[in-house]
This record gives C-alpha cells, sequence and structure tokens, in this order.
C-alpha cells in the first residue's frame, strides 16, 4: 500500500505513520509527501526518513496547483492520499484521480463542528461552548466540501466539567495519531475496504 501524503505546516498524521511502518506495524510504504508550503516542518521530516518531497503553491494558480498535484501523486504510485494538517480544500482533478481514496482526519465527532473555517482550536472553543459531553477524532473520506465526506472511523474522548477547549484539545490530539494508524492497519489488512463506505 503505497500512501502519499498532504501537509501544511508539522503533519503529526505523517509522523506517527511513518513511526508505524518504520516499527513493522503497518504494511505501507510512503512514496511522497506535498506541501503547499515549503518552509513546512514537515518537509523536512520526510527527507530525514528517505522520502520524496515536493511543494506545490496553491494561491497563485489554483488550477494549475490542483493539475499539477493530481499528477505528481499519480506519478508516485500512490494508492491512498493521507491528508496531515493539509488547509488548502482539494480540487477537482485531484478528487477525480482518486475517488474514495483521500483520507482525512478532524479533531472533532463530525458531522459535527465541521466545515470551512473549523479547524484547530477553534473546533474544541465551539464543542466546549456547546456543552458536549465527549468529542473525539474521525477518519473520513474527502470530497469537494470541507469534512463532509463519510465517516470511515472514530474515536471518542470524554469532556469533564471544566474541561477548556486547550483541555479538550490536549485529549482529542492525543487520540488522534493511533486513531489513524489503526485506521490504515485495518485497510492493509483487509479488514476495511474504503469502496463499501459511504
Amino acid at each position: 500500500m503505497n500512501l502519499a501524503f498532504l501537509a501544511s505546516n508539522n503533519g503529526s498524521g505523517l509522523r506517527a505513520i511513518v513511526a508505524a511502518i518504520e516499527a513493522g506495524d503497518l504494511a505501507a510504504h510512503p512514496v511522497l509527501v506535498v506541501s503547499n508550503r515549503k518552509a513546512a516542518p514537515a518537509l523536512a521530516f520526510a527527507r530525514d526518513h528517505g522520502i520524496e518531497t515536493l511543494v506545490i503553491p496553491t494561491t497563485a494558480d489554483p488550477d494549475g496547483a490542483d493539475a499539477r498535484l493530481a499528477t505528481a501523486l499519480r506519478d508516485a504510485g500512490a494508492d491512498l492520499i493521507i491528508l496531515s494538517g493539509y488547509l488548502r480544500k482539494l480540487g477537482p482533478a485531484t478528487l477525480n484521480a482518486f475517488p474514495g481514496q483521500i483520507l482525512n482526519i478532524h479533531p472533532a465527532l463530525l458531522p459535527k463542528y465541521g466545515g470551512q473555517g473549523m479547524y484547530g482550536r477553534r473546533v474544541h472553543e465551539a464543542v466546549v461552548a456547546a456543552g458536549e459531553r465527549e468529542s473525539g477524532a474521525t477518519v473520513h473520506l474527502v470530497d469537494d466540501q470541507y469534512d463532509h465526506g463519510a465517516v470511515v472511523a472514530q474515536a471518542r474522548v470524554p469532556i469533564e466539567p471544566g474541561d477548556t477547549a486547550a483541555d479538550v484539545e490536549k485529549r482529542v490530539t492525543t487520540t488522534e495519531p493511533g486513531l489513524f494508524v489503526q485506521t490504515l492497519q485495518c485497510i492493509a489488512t483487509g479488514k476495511l475496504r474504503l469502496s463499501e463506505i459511504g
């Protein structure tokens, strides 16, 4: 299973997944890491681990960037695309090239608390403000809307009385890497078939 990653910043999911691969806990091969930011720490991490990297800026020419990304992912032989803190909406060229093969993790229990602008601390602030008693992380398929694709897997965490957004964020962030790795393990072993989801 060849994995390609898209990351705008640190790429915590990328790091956890590569660690699982290197430990022999996940039967997969990281083939490419793409970022829209040349200074993204995820790129340095990838180079340190012998993974090919590519920078594709998206703001000046979104359509051209989309076409270039789709081509790069195909040329790398990617079977699955993993979004690891990629803060750009994917375009039609990439989505059409990899239907049902792009995964993201969101720091809430979708379908609640998703959508444009809902990332990072904002998500946890909204969850706490709503008085929720639990939150968690959701692995989902990526489509042409933010945080909208079919749910693949979820992990739940409690929200205790008096918890702040920072408390919830810490709990969810701790949960995300393991959930992503477990989901990919299920896909790699055939226990989970993305074609049957959604």
